[in-house]
């Protein structure tokens, strides 16, 4: 994904750490340098927005139980995969 102006940090590669972003999970200057693009781009920050409505939402439905660490992984890579087809298809 791109919004088509320039940013110091690509679009996709934002996209790629919006996850690891949202769970507070990233050094401080990799959660600056996300700040600064969302603030910049309006693209990216509606995709953080959903996201993070995501995230929320099966916070909800799930309330305090914890996925295996396994199937973790495996949504977080058809995520990934998804993201990719969508950008590819641009």
């Amino acid at each position: 994904m791109s919004c088509g102006e320039h940013h110091d940090v690509d679009c996709s590669e934002i996209l790629q750490r919006v996850y690891v972003f949202i769970d507070n999970e990233l050094e401080d200057a990799s959660n600056d340098e996300i700040r600064q693009h969302l603030e910049e781009c309006a693209p990216c920050l509606d995709q953080y927005d959903l996201e993070r409505c995501v995230k929320k939402l099966v916070h909800r439905s799930c309330g305090d139980e914890h996925a295996p660490e396994a199937l973790r992984q495996k949504i977080l890579l058809r995520l990934t995969q998804i993201r990719v087809e969508i950008t590819t298809q641009d």
